[in-house]
């Protein structure tokens, strides 16, 4: 079993276009859901913590995989 719902390959995006396609996702799933998105962009790290901050949903957590940078935000 997996620790995601649904998952957002935002590869190649720049700011905002991560956090677009993020705030789209999470607003077709269920509270509680988490949703795990993949950015190549390093500025979505502070991006994704200020949006979990803004929208109420939580950051699970982010990590760092090959030049890649993952992240897990559960829906509020």
């Amino acid at each position: 079993m997996s620790d995601f719902d649904q998952e957002l390959d935002a590869s190649g995006l720049n700011c905002p276009l991560p956090i677009l396609r993020a705030k789209k996702a999470l607003g077709s799933m269920s509270s509680g859901q988490v949703l795990r998105i993949v950015a190549t962009d390093p500025g979505s790290v502070k991006d994704f913590e200020a949006f979990a901050a803004q929208t109420g949903n939580e950051l699970l957590d982010s990590s760092e995989e090959g030049g890649k940078f993952v992240f897990r935000i559960k829906k509020a």
